[in-house]
C-alpha cells in the first residue's frame, strides 16, 4: 500500500497535480473534442447545412458532456484512493 502524497511540500504538490492531470486526459479531450464538432455542426446546420438532422448536434454535445462527466468521476476517484494510500 502506498502512502498518500505530502500535499505541504510544494514540489510534491507539483507533482501530483502533474499526476492527477493524467488521469482519465483521453476521455476529457475526446469530450471536448466532441463538444467543438457538435458546435461546429449547430453552427453549419443554421448556415451552410440546412438539411443536416436538429439531433446530429444534440447528440455530438450530449455525448461530449457525458464523457467530460466520466473524466471527472475517474479524476475524482482516483484521488479519492489515492489519498487513502490505496
Amino acid at each position: 500500500m502506498a502512502a498518500p502524497p505530502d500535499l505541504s511540500d510544494p514540489a510534491v504538490r507539483a507533482a501530483y497535480r502533474a499526476e492527477l492531470m493524467h488521469v482519465a486526459q483521453g476521455t476529457r479531450r475526446l469530450g471536448f473534442l466532441l463538444a467543438g464538432l457538435g458546435l461546429i455542426a449547430a453552427v453549419l446546420r443554421g448556415t451552410a447545412l440546412p438539411g443536416l438532422p436538429e439531433i446530429v448536434p444534440l447528440v455530438l454535445i450530449v455525448t461530449a458532456l457525458g464523457l467530460m462527466l466520466i473524466g471527472i468521476v475517474r479524476r475524482t476517484r482516483y484521488h479519492l484512493r489515492r489519498m487513502r494510500g490505496l
